[in-house]
């Protein structure tokens, strides 16, 4: 974890909404070299089911905070 100011920053992982980071791979230090973070990334179906998960998260979110 990243120290910001007074703030602890925990990496979320681009994998799971709204989730932090759990180091589930060995030997990773976080996402940026997380390789099935990397596997998603670089397939296009994939990276388009991805896609349409962080969408349907941000319209929840989204419904929660106005309710």
């Amino acid at each position: 974890m990243a120290r910001n100011g007074k703030r602890v920053v925990a990496p979320r992982c681009p994998l799971r909404p709204g989730e932090p980071c759990t180091l589930c791979q060995a030997f990773v230090t976080g996402p940026e070299d997380c390789q099935t973070v990397k596997l998603v990334m670089e397939d296009p179906e994939l990276r388009e089911l991805l896609a349409q998960r962080r969408r349907e998260y941000n319209r929840r979110r989204r419904a929660e905070a106005s309710s």
